[in-house]
């Protein structure tokens, strides 16, 4: 006999859709769950290779160089293309500590995953 659960329509709702520019093979994924402290800044940095996430917990001050400065919030998701310059990953929050999954879309040979910009 099915359960009520089983009668339930699943629902989906969209978070993002992030163009792969330029198109690459992806070969591998790898997934972080990143925790900042209250305050906490990541400073400038680029990614080798897209990553996509969302905000697990807490909040995010995020700009992409060139881009508006966005707040992103508790189930939020973010795209950061390969090779551009982020200004802004900080965790706004004095109090509150910040959870983040990262999924690194990494091609042949890749393994880098963030490098710090002066």
């Amino acid at each position: 006999m099915p359960s009520n659960a089983a009668n339930q329509s699943i629902v989906r709702k969209p978070l993002l859709t992030a163009d792969l520019k330029p198109s690459r093979t992806v070969r591998r994924v790898e997934v972080k769950r990143i925790d900042f402290a209250p305050g906490q800044r990541t400073g400038r940095h680029l990614h080798p290779c897209p990553v996509v996430g969302y905000i697990a917990n807490g909040a995010v001050h995020f700009q992409i160089e060139g881009e508006p400065a966005q707040t992103l919030r508790e189930g939020d998701a973010f795209y950061e293309p390969a090779d551009v310059t982020i200004l802004h990953f900080d965790n706004p929050s004095e109090r509150e500590p910040l959870t983040f999954i990262a999924y690194y879309l990494l091609g042949s040979g890749e393994d880098e995953l963030i490098r710090m910009l002066e």
